[in-house]
């Protein structure tokens, strides 16, 4: 019996690399597919040598084409960090509206499931707390995030279209905050930050007065929940994240306790539309097929610095530091 076929987009890049692995593990044939705007090759060199992997170099909001029968489709491309997508925005939101019709066309076409990745962003700056899935959100759609926020909402929108009106088997994935290795230390978002400047020793950059707050998720346990919502049959959205809430200046203080560097925290203005709350109610998640994370906060962060002291010290200065003063809250 032949294996099944699964397609992951953004494959090269820190969730899509890591569910590369975890189908090759699960005994499937994998095609990864990505562009190489945000992702490196890096991230998936190790399956090369795999006869059951193989890579496509390709922009999704181009037609996108697969021989042969396709299981599972996992869309995964997409900028996901602020520095990313204030620098791409147009990019930003053709990924999310081209190259996700694209890639339900092509679900549609294989007969395929299809998973795509949406983001707790699509909650905004939340009014309702902690975030559950029939909360519909607080975006501004002309703000600077607007550009990714809405291009996961207009996903979100576009795919239950294809599941109500062609009938394409479709599962919806909200991820909040989710770390772990293959992250990028110019990643922009706040634990690659705080770490990358904990290891040229700066000090700890905190936006606004770091009362704002977010729940940190171990890739592993993300990984795990995506692959069983994908066997699921639930059509509708799914959040995952870890619910133990953190303040930020809370957060960079448990950084310097694990890098042990003798640095202070310092204090820049907020980024105008930063959510001052970010917390996933998960119960739909436990109670759909019993997903919770499993990896505590201080576990999964000495195994993430740990890799992040593997990278050549050349790569902890090539962190970028994006002008935000544009985009202060006024």
């Amino acid at each position: 019996m032949s294996k099944k076929r699964v397609l992951i987009t953004g494959a090269a890049g820190f969730l899509g690399s890591h569910l590369c692995d975890r189908f090759i593990q699960e005994d499937y044939e994998v095609i990864g597919m990505d562009n190489l705007i945000t992702g490196s090759l890096k991230n998936i060199e190790h399956l090369f040598k795999l006869k059951d992997f193989t890579f496509y170099e390709h922009d999704v909001t181009k037609f996108v084409h697969v021989s042969g029968p396709v299981h599972y489709i996992l869309h995964f491309a997409s900028p996901a960090s602020p520095i990313d997508y204030l620098k791409i925005p147009i990019q930003t939101l053709k990924v999310g509206s081209l190259g996700t019709h694209n890639l339900l066309g092509l679900a549609k076409a294989k007969n395929a499931t299809i998973l795509v990745a949406s983001t707790s962003e699509i909650y905004g700056d939340p009014l309702v707390h902690p975030q559950r899935e029939d909360y519909w959100g607080n975006v501004n759609p002309v703000g600077p995030r607007g550009v990714y926020d809405e291009a996961k909402r207009f996903q979100e929108a576009m795919t239950m279209a294809y599941h109500t009106f062609h009938g394409v088997d479709t599962r919806i994935l909200r991820i909040f905050n989710t770390y772990g290795p293959r992250m990028r230390l110019n990643d922009g978002r706040a634990l690659p930050a705080f770490i990358g400047q904990a290891l040229r020793g700066e000090d700890l950059t905190v936006f606004g007065d770091g009362s704002q707050t977010r729940s940190f998720c171990y890739v592993d346990d993300l990984i795990e929940g995506i692959y069983r919502l994908l066997l699921s049959d639930y059509v509708h959205p799914v959040n995952m994240g870890n619910p133990q809430e953190i303040t930020i200046k809370e957060f960079a203080v448990e950084i310097l306790k694990l890098t042990g560097v003798d640095q202070k925290i310092i204090y820049k203005p907020l980024p105008k539309d930063d959510p001052a709350q970010r917390k996933p109610d998960i119960t739909l998640a436990r109670n759909l097929f019993g997903w919770e994370p499993k990896v505590s906060r201080s576990e999964g962060l000495k195994i993430t610095y740990d890799y992040f002291k593997t990278l050549p010290r050349d790569a902890w200065y090539e962190s970028e530091h994006y002008d935000f003063s544009k985009y202060i809250r006024k």
